[in-house]
């Protein structure tokens, strides 16, 4: 049963894709059908129009076999090795400086997600009232 649930819910995700190509194209826009969808998805999510519970285990199962979706990308490379022959240091160097900043945007961003959670959940309790007095009073 559960095989069933994620290949609908697979299924859900291909929908929301073919929707943002399909807007892609009528519209003209300059970004790629799938970031499209992949908008539209993330916004319907914001709105609460579209639960998670939808596509929950679907995208879980995509993201647990997202490597094996690189193979072909890095096979078609292989194809043109003339392109980076010669270029060897420039291609480590390329690598290197985008993997720190990838690696230095993302821990400002979870530090700063965290550090709005907590003051968000601050803001939401009075001071000198416990959470075992909220949940008697609720």
């Amino acid at each position: 049963m559960k095989i069933i649930r994620i290949i609908a819910e697979v299924g859900v995700l291909y929908v929301f894709y073919l929707a943002g190509d399909v807007l892609q194209k009528l519209m003209h826009l300059p970004v790629p059908g799938s970031i499209v969808g992949l908008l539209l998805l993330f916004v319907l999510l914001l709105l609460k129009i579209v639960p998670v519970k939808l596509i929950e285990n679907g995208s879980s199962f995509i993201l647990a076999y997202l490597p094996m979706f690189f193979i072909p990308a890095t096979a078609g490379i292989m194809n043109h090795l003339d392109i980076f022959s010669g270029r060897g240091l420039l291609l480590i160097a390329v690598l290197v400086v985008s993997s720190v900043i990838t690696m230095v945007v993302t821990a400002h961003t979870s530090e700063w997600i965290a550090g709005f959670s907590a003051s968000r959940a601050a803001r939401q309790s009075l001071p000198g009232e416990t959470l075992s007095e909220k949940r008697k009073g609720a």
